[in-house]
């Protein structure tokens, strides 16, 4: 949570409502009672939609009108204007994608939704896909050691989502999306309000039929998806105790690779397909036992059982995997200064894996790791801020192990604010859950006994307000270090006819630093540009050299403006993303490499355009307009079951221009 539960049960629970100012003017002439009647005046002023929060750690909020600035089908699209998150594929054949925070993967960002971990192992490669856009209501992003309270897998930060809510106005909001690519989508949700008890269903379908290859290289360039989530969600909302569950389903089937209208002359087509079902649940409840001090007692649960079925052409991975999530929290504010917060935790992960390439092979994961938190926070007035948190937590697998965090947040004004933070972070690497999609290549997988991951991270932010022309002028600057001394290391490098997932021997770290700043020029246009920088860097084979893939840096201009009246917005992105190193490439038999051995730095830019009515809104918008897309995307395409053949070797775009439109329609909702 972030930060004190009651806080927030109150947030829940507060009425807003608007004032209207009366001005009677007084005249000696007679008047008629239209003369002397006022006509109501609106001053409308927009807000920014992305907030740095004023928390002590490095903390910004994505609110829903940020997301609505693009189409935002799922949570992997919702970073497009974002400078911090990037969204990249992870190969060229499965439609995975990942998240990349501080210049590393997302496997180290702790994936939240609504303070709950979640998206762990098998549902990590597609889990971007699993959270619909519309259903999302903000997205933090915390950047750096996180909170000891969620738990101790964060190394470079936390993303967590918060969804709409049973207790939201009560009505029906939908939104129907198409695209150029053959993508249609629809999405729906509800509430309704039974007194103190509120109910929300939430509802997806997606199906992208598209027999898309605009390269010609015979390969799908993103998979067929066929999507149905459901979710039903429940609260009550007492004055000393609240509770909130829900349970949810879903169902997914990816097909990809050649196919007879991409490759027609292929007599044995190299297939992808992967099937996917789903189950989750969760509930929360919380007990206020003095309002006046903040005391409070929760309890939160959650559990998913996750099955997936994958295809990659003679190769079969399936696996099974059950989770159950247990925590106690009690928190305090032991005076105006001094706050106390505490807590238990049990997690439980258990997998069932088969992988079948030349002959089938079978695994089972255990992992029971109870766990125990102690947090303090010193508040002086806002100003000066420290939060020291320490866990033990004590895995069946590896043992016990402490995390310490401390956070430090000054800020004398409004105008400034600095922070610093430094904290450890531990993270269970499931090799083939995580990375099913390498099994695509046809180089040889290799897996070894891994051991636990193992990480520090340090950073410091700060914050500047400067007063312009009645307007301010916002910016942030930052810098992380994150440094491993025990790391699961994918290596491309040491053999070009395999691909090793192993532990770490030598260094590896990564150095990012970002700066950006945005102002509004006139009423309703906001600009935002940023400039980040990455040194990644990680042993292979004994040297220690820059991540493969991986881009060196990333400048982001944004633009948004809103007429006056609120009827029309105008959104456009423009991203430069910097050039990296290719893993090694090997010598082919006419003696040129199989690729370059650094790949370049290309722009995109997205747009879109909405108009706003009383009860719907309807957009239209193009993403990558700058047609960039990398060549080759899939390695030795014309001959897959060979083993030079390999579609992970992705470092941009792997399609071109997309157009869509879509409309949101509202029900008796406040848009």
């Amino acid at each position: 949570m972030n930060n004190s539960f009651s806080k927030k049960l109150v947030a829940v629970l507060a009425v807003c409502s608007a004032s209207h100012v009366s001005v009677l003017a007084q005249n000696d002439s007679v008047a008629t009672l239209d003369d002397q009647t006022l006509k109501e005046v609106q001053v409308v002023k927009r807000r920014s939609s992305t907030i740095k929060l004023r928390n002590v750690d490095n903390a910004t909020l994505i609110t829903s009108n940020e997301l609505l600035k693009a189409a935002c089908c799922n949570l992997g699209e919702s970073f497009t204007t974002n400078p911090s998150v990037d969204v990249n594929y992870s190969d060229a054949a499965t439609g995975a994608k990942q998240i990349k925070l501080l210049g590393l993967s997302g496997t180290y960002v702790q994936m939240l939704t609504e303070n709950l971990p979640n998206f762990r192992g098998a549902s990590a490669p597609y889990s971007l896909g699993y959270t619909p856009g519309p259903w999302m209501k903000s997205i933090m992003v915390s950047k750096g050691a996180s909170s000891v309270r969620n738990g101790y897998e964060s190394i470079t930060g936390q993303i967590n989502v918060e969804y709409l809510k049973p207790e939201d106005d009560e009505g029906v909001t939908v939104n129907l999306y198409g695209n150029t690519k053959s993508k249609l989508e629809a999405n729906a949700d509800g509430n309704i309000h039974l007194g103190q008890v509120n109910t929300e269903i939430l509802g997806h379908y997606e199906n992208d039929w598209g027999h898309h290859d605009d390269n010609d290289d015979g390969f799908l360039d993103q998979p067929n998806v066929r999507q149905i989530h459901l979710q039903n969600r429940w609260d009550y909302l007492g004055p000393v105790y609240v509770f909130h569950g829900g349970i949810g389903v879903l169902d997914e089937q990816r097909d990809g690779g050649q196919n007879h209208h991409t490759a027609p002359n292929v007599h044995n087509p190299f297939k992808i397909g992967i099937e996917t079902r789903r189950y989750e649940a969760y509930m929360k409840h919380a007990f206020i036992l003095d309002a006046d001090h903040g005391t409070n007692i929760a309890l939160m649960a959650s559990g998913s059982l996750h099955d997936l079925d994958a295809e990659y052409g003679l190769k079969a991975y399936n696996v099974d995997e059950k989770n159950g999530y247990l925590q106690l929290m009690y928190e305090t504010n032991l005076t105006k200064l001094h706050n106390l917060s505490a807590g238990l935790s049990l997690n439980h992960d258990y997998l069932s894996e088969k992988i079948k390439v030349k002959s089938e092979e079978q695994a089972k994961w255990r992992e029971t790791t109870p766990g125990a938190y102690l947090q303090y926070t010193l508040n002086i007035e806002d100003k000066l801020v420290a939060m020291a948190g320490l866990r033990a937590d004590h895995s069946s697998h590896y043992g016990t192990f402490v995390t310490p965090r401390l956070h430090v947040k000054y800020a004398p004004s409004n105008y400034f604010t600095v922070r610093i933070s430094a904290g450890k972070g531990y993270r269970t690497p499931f090799a083939l859950a995580e990375n099913n999609f390498l099994l695509a290549s046809g180089r040889q997988l290799v897996v070894d006994d891994l051991e636990q991951e193992r990480a520090w991270n340090y950073g410091v932010s700060t914050s500047v307000s400067i007063p312009i022309a009645d307007k301010l002028l916002k910016i942030n600057g930052e810098y992380y270090y994150t440094h491993f001394s025990r790391q699961m290391v994918i290596d491309y490098d040491s053999n070009p006819q395999m691909i090793r997932l192993t532990n770490l021997d030598g260094r590896s770290y990564s150095h990012t630093f970002q700066i950006d700043a945005s102002y509004p020029i006139v009423n309703g246009l906001e600009l935002t540009a940023a400039y980040r920088l990455n040194d990644v860097r990680t042993t292979y084979g004994g040297e220690l050299r820059e991540k493969p893939l991986q881009s060196k840096y990333k400048g982001l201009l944004t633009a948004s403006y809103k007429t006056p009246l609120g009827l029309w917005q105008f959104d456009a992105t423009f991203q430069l993303n910097g050039g990296g190193r290719m893993p090694d490439p090997y010598t082919k038999a006419d003696g040129t490499l199989s690729w370059d051995k650094r790949f370049p730095a290309y722009g995109q830019l997205n747009a879109q355009v909405t108009r706003w009515f009383r009860h719907f809104s309807v957009y239209v918008g193009g993403e990558n307009l700058t047609g960039y897309r990398q060549d080759n995307p899939i390695i030795n395409a014309s001959d897959p079951w060979s083993s030079e053949f390999d579609p992970t070797m992705v470092w941009g775009p792997v399609h071109g221009r997309m157009f869509y439109a879509g409309i949101r329609l509202n029900f008796g909702k406040r848009l």
